[in-house]
């Protein structure tokens, strides 16, 4: 099997420029859409899959541009609908590379029913979450990710809502593999890229992104760079969670099943937290930590198999063949109880 699950199949030696399209790339310049590009075509060959196995989904806002940009087969599908053609597509040819990408309007908003039932069936996909926290498309109304009290054109008294965690909601809806990553953070970026790529079942990867026309530098906690020092927790199976600048280490312990942060030389080393992907529930701890009061995660926060959607439903399709042999429509649709109009 190759990554994802595709067949094995004998590929060319490519590189980032057999994935380049030559669409002119229409997003406002200096957006983050450019580096998570960029990063993608990069990895691209290191996934070993022939480039017409390999389909790019999307719905609908700017980060929905993405299928044109890659040379690759795609669908630019309905608003946060992705997921429902992705399941569709991946049933139907179950040896395609599938990958999804959405934002965080069109993903968690009128797409968050989709994206739930994806993850919950552990489709194998791979699902790339742009959030800049923002409608860009539609020119700065506030998303489901935008903090509560956002003034924005569709919120001039400031936002009402408590907004969405991407993370918490992947790992709520029973994801398998869940992780977050920074479109300013090149090397970390395409390390998340090929760990969700290759994850068997449904690889879900939050990427901040900044919208520096309708919403900059609302990840500046993550680009900054004394903030960066401070604040970034990066996530290192069996290691412990430590981070800060390397005069005033911090840590993050558990007290009881309470996530508490201390200075490192503080504990003992048998007390510090040691990540483990294959917890699920230390993940869903994880998915709430951020600035001020804690760190800020990226990395894997957790990576557990799965029964897989696809394969279910290949074992069921073969098991009634086996046993009522092939099915033949026609047939189908004439049967049970039918008349005729005269």
């Amino acid at each position: 099997m190759s990554p994802g699950g595709a067949e094995a199949k004998e590929a060319p030696k490519y590189t980032k420029k057999d994935f380049e399209s030559d669409q002119d790339v229409r997003w406002c310049p200096g957006c983050g859409d450019y580096a998570i590009l960029s990063a993608i075509q990069k990895s691209m060959p290191d996934l070993g899959i022939p480039r017409e196995d390999i389909v790019f989904i999307s719905g609908i806002g700017c980060s929905s541009r993405f299928p044109y940009y890659m040379n690759t087969y795609g669908f630019h599908t309905i608003h946060g609908r992705a997921p429902a053609i992705a399941t569709g597509l991946r049933v139907a040819r179950p040896d395609l590379k599938i990958f999804v990408v959405t934002g965080d309007g069109d993903g968690l908003s009128i797409g968050g029913n989709h994206l739930l039932h994806v993850l919950r069936r552990n489709v194998n996909v791979t699902i790339l979450l742009f959030n800049n926290r923002i409608y860009g498309l539609t020119k700065g109304q506030y998303s489901p990710t935008s903090e509560l009290g956002k003034i924005t054109k569709s919120t001039p008294a400031g936002s009402a809502d408590r907004p969405v965690n991407p993370l918490a909601f992947a790992l709520g809806c029973g994801g398998t593999f869940v992780a977050r990553t920074v479109d300013r953070n090149i090397q970390h970026m395409e390390e998340m890229l090929r760990r969700a790529a290759h994850h068997k079942g449904t690889g879900f990867l939050e990427i901040l992104q900044n919208c520096n026309v309708y919403n900059d530098l609302a990840w500046n906690v993550m680009y900054d760079k004394e903030s960066k020092l401070r604040y970034e927790l990066r996530l290192e199976h069996g290691k412990p969670l430590l981070f800060g600048p390397p005069d005033d280490r911090r840590a993050v312990i558990m007290r009881g099943v309470v996530p508490t942060v201390v200075g490192a030389k503080d504990v003992p080393e048998s007390a510090l937290w040691i990540h483990d992907e294959q917890n699920v529930n230390a993940a869903k701890l994880l998915a709430d930590l951020f600035a001020p009061d804690f760190p800020v995660p990226i990395g894997v926060l957790a990576a557990v198999e799965g029964p897989v959607y696809e394969e279910i439903m290949l074992q069921q399709e073969q098991k009634a063949i086996s046993e009522r042999g092939p099915g033949d429509i026609a047939k189908l649709l004439t049967s049970g109880d039918t008349w005729q109009i005269s």
